[in-house]
Formats: structure tokens, C-alpha cells, sequence
């Protein structure tokens, strides 16, 4: 790619992500005016997935949750992503998939969050976690078959090694990637601004890397989700004026899944992802040491509660983890350049 077709596909890639922006923008007060007007507050947790007491959880956010917050705003975001790829930026090899995977993944956690508003509020609020991870594995089946059938990719790229064939082991392979970012993407979102923040910078990181592969579309795609975040990330930021819920987080965490294993960067994904990895792994480690052990290694899980309990402020944490996230995408595009993924 030259001189001048980049920089026509950095300014194509700009608009998009322009344009994603303005239309949140555009659609929030459409939301916020919904979400007030139907009561979309969103109902705290009193048990956690092992069923004890959420003693420490709720004694942090006990000032938050006096307070009404609308949740399901992830939908706003949704909305605006998938209604400028389909205008602008449509294309069989690069954006069906990640798109299909925003969608199915919004569809999962918007039933999650229905019941959420509907329930009593007691126990664990929501779909059981059973369920939701059955359905996002089927989302992930499928949408691995066609990246296997339909655009035949049968192998993955390691950095520094090279290339490895998989041959029809690639759609398992790209189910467990969608399946563990997006729960990983859901997780993480527990604080104001967190999991918008991280997932703007992880996308971002993967936008550079699409537009150095010469792949404008699905560069033009992440800069869309990234424009769309910011504006979210406009009324979510402390104190939150709303929250994006599972219809966001699945959404995000599904289709970030997706760009890495269609740009080829599976293992570079850990890397600019960290913060996903720490704060899912985190919990893994909270529930095994309960179940296991009878103890907590944390005080509150996931790490990003715990940090709080030792002292910390919502606002440091966040701010903090979109530092670490800065330098962890930066990170991972220099790894795939290096490594061979460029």
C-alpha cells in the first residue's frame, strides 16, 4: 500500500469512526429518554455464582445503587456500529463476521439483561451463567464454521514461529476465542468508564493493526466501535450515568474475538487484552480457591473490586487500568509486527 492509498484509508477509517460517534450521540437521548421512562434500573447483586453473600460487593457500591442508574445503554453503541457497517462498510471477508458476532452477542446479553430488570433483584440477577455460556458458544460455533467453510481459513499464525494448520480444528479454536473474550469483556464491566475504556484501546490496537495489513475494512470496523465507545464513554465515566450492560459487554467482548482471529493475531489478543485476561482470571482463581479450598484468595473478585477493598478509588482503578490498557495495545502492535503478523 502507498503513500496516498493509506492515507485515503486512514481518512475513510476517520469518517467512520466520526460518524459512529455522532450517531450515539444522536441516539442516547433517545435512550435515556426510554430508559427513565420504563425504569431500566439496573438491580444489584446479592448472592455471587457460588452462593454466598456478596457482603464486600455491595458494601462498596452501597452509595451507587441508592441512586437509580438506567442500564441496557449498551444498545446505543450497538445500534450505531452495526447501522454504519452496513451502510458504509459491508464487506463478505472483513465485516460480516465481526458484525454477525456484535449482534449475536448483543441479542444474548439484551435477554440477560430483560430478565435482569424483570427479576426481583434478589440472588444472582440475570440469566444463569450455564445458559448464557451455552449460547454464546453457539454463537461462536457458527460463526467459526463459516470462517472455516466460507472463507476458508484453516490455519493461525504464531509470532515468531509462523504459521500452524489446524485445518477444521480452526472452528473450536475460534469458538473458545469468542467465548473467552466475551466473557472476559463482561467481567470487567463493573466500574464507570472500565470496560468501555478498555475495549475502546483494545480495539483501537487492532485497528492499527487491520490498516498495517492492508486491510481497510476491518480496520474501518474497529475505529467504528472505537468512535461509538467514545461516545459512550462520554456519560459513562464517573458517576455513571448509565451503564451498558450485558447487550454491551457481550456484544464487544464476542466481536473483539472475532477481528483477532480474522487479523490473524489469536495469541497477540492476551496481549493488548491483558486486562481482560487478568480480570477474568481473577475470577477463575476466586471461585476455584472457594470451591477447592473453602477461601478467598481475594477480597472481592473480580481484581478490580478487590483493588477497591484494599483502598483504592473507583476512579484510580479505571484510570489506572486504561494506562496499563495503553500500553499493553501498543505492546501488542509492535509484537505483530515483529512476530511476523504484518
Amino acid at each position: 500500500m502507498d503513500m496516498v492509498d493509506l492515507t485515503n484509508e486512514m481518512t475513510r477509517t476517520f469518517l467512520l469512526s466520526v460518524g459512529a460517534f455522532l450517531l450515539a450521540m444522536f441516539l442516547t437521548p433517545i435512550y435515556t429518554f426510554l430508559a427513565y421512562k420504563y425504569r431500566f434500573w439496573k438491580k444489584q447483586r446479592t448472592d455471587s455464582t457460588t452462593g454466598e453473600k456478596l457482603t464486600v460487593f455491595n458494601k462498596l457500591h452501597a452509595v451507587k445503587f441508592k441512586r437509580n442508574i438506567p442500564t441496557m445503554a449498551g444498545a446505543v453503541f450497538v445500534i450505531a456500529i452495526a447501522a454504519v457497517t452496513l451502510v458504509f462498510n459491508l464487506d463478505r471477508a472483513e465485516t460480516w463476521l465481526p458484525l454477525a458476532a456484535l449482534i449475536g452477542g448483543a441479542l444474548v446479553g439484551l435477554l440477560d439483561d430483560i430478565i435482569n430488570l424483570r427479576g426481583s433483584g434478589k440472588g444472582v440477577a440475570g440469566m444463569r451463567s450455564s445458559l448464557k455460556f451455552a449460547m454464546i458458544t453457539g454463537i461462536g460455533l457458527l460463526l467459526g464454521w463459516w470462517f472455516y467453510t466460507q472463507l476458508g481459513v484453516t490455519a493461525i499464525t504464531v509470532p515468531f514461529i509462523g504459521e500452524v494448520a489446524l485445518g477444521w480444528w480452526i472452528v473450536p479454536l475460534f469458538a473458545f476465542a469468542v467465548v473467552a473474550t466475551g466473557n472476559a469483556v463482561n467481567i470487567s464491566d463493573g466500574l464507570d468508564g472500565l470496560a468501555g475504556g478498555l475495549a475502546a484501546i483494545a480495539f483501537g490496537g487492532f485497528g492499527v493493526i487491520a490498516l498495517l495489513q492492508g486491510n481497510p475494512l476491518m480496520a474501518g470496523f474497529c475505529f467504528t466501535v472505537v468512535g461509538a465507545l467514545l461516545s459512550y464513554l462520554w456519560f459513562n465515566i464517573y458517576p455513571a450515568r448509565f451503564f451498558m450492560g450485558d447487550v454491551g459487554s457481550f456484544a464487544l467482548g464476542t466481536s473483539l474475538g472475532v477481528v483477532a482471529m480474522l487479523t490473524d493475531t489469536l495469541f497477540i489478543l492476551p496481549i493488548i487484552g491483558v486486562l481482560f485476561v487478568v480480570e477474568a482470571g481473577s475470577s477463575l482463581i476466586q471461585i476455584f480457591s472457594k470451591k477447592v479450598f473453602k477461601r478467598k484468595i481475594f477480597i472481592s473478585a473480580p481484581i478490580h473490586h478487590h483493588l477497591e477493598a484494599i483502598g483504592w478509588p473507583e476512579t484510580k482503578v479505571t484510570m489506572r487500568f486504561w494506562v496499563i490498557a495503553a500500553v499493553a495495545a501498543f505492546t501488542g502492535v509492535m509484537v505483530a509486527i515483529l512476530g511476523g503478523n504484518i
